[in-house]
């Protein structure tokens, strides 16, 4: 049985994960919601290019540490180097049980949602159980290899890709110009709002964090993860722009606002009402399959890094040995991804996946902030490589900065949440000691 990953995965492949797993549902979807809030057209825009550059910011960190330590486990093989096993262990419960397979879960749903619309999804079971099945045919494919993971991967966001460039060329060269129209809200926009914009538009972004879980199996991990990271955002903040200024261009400000969203939930989202401009009805076949295509690129993208989250704490003896076994041929954590699978799948069929995934994204900022922080002590200790994120230590003091501005506006706002999300975490601390335990006494 082989003991050590595969470094299989190309610069190409790597880049793939950091857009493919980052585009899934939420630029369709997240401008209503960032509408309503702001009220007007510059300020929406504003909110995109400060994710987007808050994003980066954080990429910037993330990229220096993957090529100190390029192994698996992303943030929980950062934390532990830096603050010990206890918050790594904290981070990989919370990524084990709500944020990975939450986030699969969903992506699944979404792409049955948009199938459900065209087609009749009964003699699966409905569209959580064809969830289920989308859920473990992908988990199956990456369990084969790696290298089949990225390729997959790649494929899947370079149609992704082509698909957004369309839908934003057909809407600049095919639809009609809509006039621009006075905001709908006071012109004076506080913090809170613009915070809650800003929330918005991060969860469209996030992901740039789910390269480094992979790092163990990425070739020549100490270029390529700088590369990726910071390239592939890049690709996606020019995306998002652009596929978010071809929205104001095909419609008025107020059939934005009342697009698909927590307001409007039966209305059409508005990544689709804008390619119907051009499109017509006869077009939502075309916008359907593109919608799904994204999702399920999304879901790839997750199952193939969230599996080895559990599989580095299992090899560090804090979670059940079973996780860590790979296959003795392929190297692959099969049993972490099938693993995976299973929890995924009952959240897909529960149905209450999406709340559960909103708990933990105020305790997600915790340890985002966390690891960027990490880069002060280990600047300190001369720990460093090739490459060295730029502008330190202004950056990483200004993403830590807005993560603290925006957890406590999140706490303000939606305190319950935000307690829930913590209260999962700590829910980890008894089984830390457990294994812990378990680990000293082998």
């Amino acid at each position: 049985m082989s003991t050590n990953l595969n470094r299989g995965l190309k610069l190409n492949h790597a880049i793939s994960i950091v857009v493919g797993t980052i585009i899934g549902t939420g630029v369709f979807l997240k401008t209503a919601t960032m509408a309503q809030l702001l009220g007007s057209q510059s300020l929406v825009m504003t909110a995109w290019i400060v994710g987007g550059l808050l994003s980066l910011t954080g990429a910037l960190a993330y990229a220096e540490l993957g090529s100190i330590f390029p192994e698996a486990g992303g943030e929980y093989a950062y934390l532990k180097h830096g603050y010990g096993n206890l918050p790594a262990f904290l981070f990989g419960w919370m990524r084990f049980w709500i944020g990975s397979p939450g986030s699969i879960a969903a992506y699944a749903v979404g792409a049955t949602t948009f199938l459900s619309s065209s087609y009749d999804l009964s003699f699966l079971g409905g569209k959580n159980k064809t969830a289920v099945i989308l859920i473990l045919l992908f988990s199956l494919i990456n369990s084969f290899s790696v290298a089949i993971s990225g390729r997959v991967q790649s494929f899947l966001t370079f149609l992704k890709f082509l698909m957004l460039i369309g839908l934003s060329a057909g809407v600049f060269f095919l639809s009609p110009s809509v006039m621009t129209e006075a905001p709908s809200a006071p012109t004076t926009v506080g913090f809170s709002a613009f915070g809650m914009a800003l929330l918005a538009s991060l969860w469209a972004y996030d992901g740039w964090n789910n390269l480094p879980m992979v790092a163990g199996e990425i070739e020549n991990p100490k270029r390529n993860i700088p590369y990726s990271l910071i390239g592939g955002l890049i690709v996606i903040i020019v995306i998002y722009l652009l596929v978010n200024f071809s929205y104001f261009q095909a419609l008025p400000l107020s059939e934005i606002q009342n697009s698909n969203s927590k307001l409007y939930p039966d209305a059409l989202p508005v990544g689709t009402k804008a390619a119907l401009t051009f499109l017509g009805n006869n077009g939502l076949i075309i916008l359907t399959f593109c919608f799904i295509l994204s999702a399920l690129g999304a879901m790839n993208g997750s199952i193939l890094t969230g599996a080895r989250v559990p599989y580095a704490m299992a090899k560090d003896g804090l979670f059940f040995s079973t996780l860590a076994r790979l296959h003795a041929k392929t190297a692959v954590p099969v049993v972490s991804i099938l693993v995976q699978a299973v929890v995924a799948s009952l959240l897909a069929l529960s149905g209450t996946f999406d709340q559960l995934t909103d708990y933990v994204v105020f305790a997600s900022w915790i340890f985002y902030a966390l690891v960027t922080g990490l880069l002060f002590k280990l600047r300190k200790e001369k720990q460093t490589s090739t490459y060295q994120a730029p502008l330190f230590p202004v950056l990483p003091i200004v993403f830590i900065l807005v993560s603290i501005l925006l957890l406590i506006n999140t706490l303000v706002n939606s305190p319950k949440e935000s307690l829930i999300g913590l209260g999962i975490i700590l829910a980890g601390l008894p089984c830390y000691f457990y294994f812990k335990k378990t680990s000293l006494s082998a």
